[in-house]
């Protein structure tokens, strides 16, 4: 993993705005059309090899595909793994929005109706086992390829965490809470390894761990610490056999437009985070609702040998960061926990699912400009 070792490096968290021929040729090969799904497979082809080449143009250091190869951030896992059944017609309450659902209830009835009525149920029947072999092949392919024709030196691949699998999910096979996160994690090293032996970093996303503070705490405290323990228990798991430093470790607090005043505060979670076996901790940190805790690093010693990957543009706004602004955001950080350790990157994805978009294409470019222009900034104030 590379480091800020004569500049502030740039990078962001993932998921970025899909072309509209890409969902469009996703809309056709849905059908399972041969010909429909060899267009599909051509235009991602070409769109990941278009923003790889697009991200390095706007000066950003580690790239991804932009996760195109995947149909949301998360959810797409039930496509890789054998063992859930989805039930549309069995709605299960958005735990993972907390006590929002109360205190908002007439901004999401008119906002986000399912959060008051529910989503679909994912319930686990039967053995968990990885199946996605051919979709993780194809799409770490894509990437590496389109790296090598447009001469990124470092690149990163997405991939869910334990705790953000079947977020929406219920266990009806397993016989303890444990075996059934264990199953899981058993089931995604496979893809985690896939990744590895690509030559890409892992960057494992996991924003239901952050999420869940609020709903668990509610039944007692306490609760949320075993809970989220174990978590992190099965994602070490997961990782192991893989280098720490070939791992980034991606928290963010929900990436649709609510209040958030149900959010975790990072100073309560921040000990479970640095305990995942990684290399690289990206955390939410441009939002409004959490601006305020960088005050934590002044106590949290960032362990040795580490990297923080600050948010310091967001996706949850119109408005474009003034490079002045991310300057002095990294400024910041890197006076907390030293330069080295800090690289640039951005609160969380621009489409957390393929057909969502939180801001205007132009925008999310413009946005990741800023936050290559405000480590140019940053850097020159810092070395």
């Amino acid at each position: 993993m590379r480091r800020s070792e004569s500049r502030i490096l740039t990078t962001h968290v993932g998921s970025l705005i899909r072309p509209p021929e890409l969902l469009d040729a996703a809309a056709k090969a849905r059908s399972g059309d041969e010909a429909a799904v060899k267009a599909w497979e051509d235009s991602l082809r070409s769109s990941v090899r278009d923003v790889v080449r697009r991200q390095l143009q706007a000066g950003l250091d580690v790239v991804n595909d932009g996760e195109f190869g995947k149909s949301s951030w998360a959810a797409y896992i039930l496509e890789r793994v054998s063992g859930f059944e989805v039930r549309p017609s069995q709605l299960k309450p958005l735990d993972w929005l907390g006590r929002d659902r109360q205190r908002f209830a007439d901004f999401f009835a008119e906002e986000m109706p399912n959060a008051l009525t529910g989503s679909a149920t994912e319930a686990c029947v039967g053995p968990i086992t990885y199946t996605g072999q051919q979709a993780i092949a194809r799409d770490v392919q894509n990437l590496a390829q389109a790296a090598a024709e447009a001469g990124a030196q470092e690149t990163f691949f997405t991939t869910v965490a334990p705790a953000s699998t079947a977020y929406n999910g219920i266990n009806e096979y397993y016989s303890s809470e444990k075996d059934y996160l264990y199953a899981i994690a058993d089931a995604l090293r496979e893809e985690y390894q896939a990744i590895h032996q690509a030559g890409l970093l892992v960057q494992v996303d996991d924003a239901v761990l952050a999420n869940m503070y609020d709903y668990v705490n509610e039944s007692g405290p306490g609760n949320y610490d075993r809970w989220a323990s174990l978590r992190v228990d099965a994602l070490n798991h997961a990782l192991q056999g893989i280098p720490e430093d070939r791992i980034r470790y991606h928290i963010c607090y929900g990436s649709w437009h609510v209040p958030h005043v149900a959010d975790a505060p990072l100073s309560a979670i921040v000990d479970h985070v640095l305990r995942v076996n990684a290399g690289a901790y990206s955390i939410e940190a441009a939002n409004v609702r959490h601006e305020h805790e960088w005050e934590v690093w002044e106590t949290k010693k960032l362990p040795e040998g580490k990297v923080l990957i600050p948010g310091v543009v967001t996706h949850h706004t119109t408005s474009v960061e003034h490079p002045e602004l991310v300057a002095q955001r990294l400024v910041r950080f890197a006076r907390l926990v030293g330069r080295e350790n800090v690289i640039a990157g951005t609160d969380c994805g621009f489409a957390q699912q393929q057909a969502i978009r939180r801001v205007h294409p132009s925008v999310m470019w413009a946005k990741l400009e800023s936050l290559v222009e405000g480590a140019r900034l940053a850097s020159q104030k810092l070395w």
